[in-house]
Parts: C-alpha cells; sequence; structure tokens
C-alpha cells in the first residue's frame, strides 16, 4: 500500500436512515462493500499495460489462474476437512489443469477472424490477466470522508440532508488497515509489475495502489480514506465519536437514535447540522436532547383525553 499519510483527528461515515445504519450505530459495525458495486465503475478497475511478450502474458495469467484455483480448492479442502497426501496432490494437479486449459481456449478464440487488430492473442490476454488480478483483490472497503461539513458529501450520501454522519476516531491498532485515496494521474498496472508483485514488495505496493487507492481528479471533494478489510459486516475497529444529524432530518430520526445510542457505554456527542446565514456554507450545532425528550414519543390519544370531561 501507499506509504501511511497522517490521518485527520476523526473520520466521518454518511448514511441515509436504514436498517444497516442501526447495525453501525447500536451494534458497532461497519460494512465493508465489494468495490463491484461502487458507484464509480471505474474504481477499483485499473487498466493493464502490457509491456511483456504474448509469451510471459500467459506465464503470468497461467500463474495466477493456478494460484487462485489452488486457494480456492484448498479452502474447500478444509472446510469438508479433506486432508492427506493425495488431496494436495490431487488439488495441485487440477490448478494445473485448469491454467493449461485456459490457455488453449484463448489461443483458440484468438483465432477467431473476427477479431479486429493486429494481435487478437494480445489483446485476449490483457482482458483475461485484468479479470485475474482484479479476483485477486477480494477485500471489502469501508469509505470515509474527512470533514463533517461538505455539501456535496451530504447531498450524494447523506441522503440529502436527511441522513446523518457519524463521526470516529482512530486507535493506533487500525491505523495500519487506513489508506487515503489519491485522486487523478493513471489506471494503469504494469505487467511486468504484476508478474513480480508476490517478490517484490515495492511492485506490490504500486500495483495495490493503482488497483485499490486511486480515483478521477473530479472524486476530490470526498477527500476519501479507505479501511480495507473481509468484505460483510465486521466489528468496527473505530471508536464512535458523534452522530451529526442532517438539516432535513426528522425529529423523531433524531430521537430513536439519541435513545438508542443513551446508555452506550463510551458517550456519543449529538449535533445537528445548520446553515452559515447568508452563505453556503455548513456548521455543526450541539444537538438540544432535552427538547427532543420533552416533545417524543407522544400519542396520538392525549388530544382526545383533553376534551373527555366536557362531555
Amino acid at each position: 500500500m501507499a506509504e501511511a499519510a497522517k490521518p485527520p483527528k476523526l473520520l466521518y461515515k454518511y448514511r441515509a436512515f436504514s436498517p444497516r445504519l442501526l447495525d453501525m450505530l447500536v451494534a458497532d459495525e461497519l460494512y465493508y462493500s465489494d468495490p463491484r458495486d461502487f458507484n464509480d465503475p471505474l474504481d477499483c478497475r485499473p487498466s493493464l499495460d502490457v509491456d511483456l511478450s504474448n509469451d510471459e502474458l500467459e506465464l503470468v495469467l497461467s500463474r495466477l489462474r493456478e494460484r487462485r484455483v489452488l486457494a480456492e480448492m484448498q479452502a474447500a479442502a478444509k472446510s469438508l476437512k479433506y486432508r492427506g497426501p493425495k488431496t494436495i496432490d490431487h488439488i495441485a494437479r487440477h490448478s494445473q489443469k485448469e491454467a493449461s486449459q485456459l490457455l488453449q481456449e484463448i489461443r483458440y478464440h484468438a483465432t477467431d477472424p473476427s477479431y479486429e487488430g493486429d494481435d487478437p492473442l494480445r489483446w485476449l490476454l490483457r482482458q483475461y490477466l485484468e479479470e485475474e488480478l482484479l479476483r485477486r483483490y477480494d477485500r471489502g472497503i469501508v469509505s470515509f470522508g474527512s470533514r463533517a461539513t461538505c455539501p456535496l458529501m451530504w447531498s450524494h450520501y447523506g441522503d440529502q440532508h436527511n441522513g446523518i454522519c457519524a463521526a470516529y476516531s482512530i486507535p493506533p491498532d487500525a491505523k495500519p488497515n487506513l489508506h487515503k485515496i489519491s485522486y487523478g494521474g493513471s489506471r494503469k498496472v504494469l505487467a511486468s509489475e504484476v508478474a513480480v508483485m508476490d517478490s517484490d514488495s515495492e511492485a506490490r505496493r504500486r500495483v495495490d495502489n493503482a488497483v485499490l487507492l486511486r480515483k478521477a481528479a473530479s472524486w476530490g471533494y470526498e477527500r476519501e480514506w479507505r479501511l480495507i478489510g473481509k468484505r460483510g459486516a465486521q466489528d468496527s475497529p473505530l471508536e464512535l465519536e458523534e452522530v451529526i444529524f442532517g438539516i432535513r432530518c426528522k425529529s423523531t430520526v433524531k430521537f430513536t437514535i439519541v435513545q438508542a445510542l443513551t446508555n452506550r457505554r463510551r458517550p456519543v456527542r449529538f449535533f445537528e447540522m445548520r446553515e452559515v446565514s447568508g452563505t453556503f456554507r455548513l456548521k455543526k450545532y450541539v444537538l438540544d436532547a432535552a427538547e427532543l425528550a420533552a416533545s417524543l414519543p407522544r400519542r396520538s390519544r392525549l388530544v382526545y383525553e383533553m376534551f373527555e370531561n366536557l362531555e
């Protein structure tokens, strides 16, 4: 990964009100998303620069496919509690066979006259290498911003101010898995670096950065930091410090979240976002939780009960 940059004091997660938000706040979970589900299809999708000969590209692709199949079959054998030299030998032979069959199929398809271009084999090898490279990166990502007052972040990720923004502090043991995004530059990854990434730490760092930590310049307003880990819902390695409610966030949502976090062992501070008069800027203010509690929850029958003795 990139050389560690110093993270800000707090990181911010914008979200709409949903069951997943309650899991995030009440159960202290974070959801590590599959990059294929991101709203930007170019995010985590580098473009391979094939700076090797076709024979060398075939060798790299064969090695990537063989290792992936080997890892998948070893995981399956472990779950089924299959052990022993016969199992190990079978897995190794099957992995080699899969890689060999893939290359045979690619060479066959490259003879299709409908392919345009001077070297269909090279084009196909690049396509399959990009696919195999991405399948190596089976990690999940949690994205954060570095400020709570960005209007675009509230509009795009905070449900147009109907949602919330959660602020997290960063314990020392969480910092190694936290990475800063770079914006702009090239999506290119050299095939020659993919070829040696398992033995050359600098090549691995450059490939990792290109795949996981680079986005288009137009996304720069996000000032994004990423946690990288196992996909799906995981215990949060960060500490929840604040919940900030959007300008349009309903009182019932505020009340629900405040009540849900009232008895939290580590206290959480509550704020609400407001406009700065005469400007387009936003500022957070301390939420008056006592005022919320004075009016909520309420009963619709109460108004009728006030008039019961008039009959």
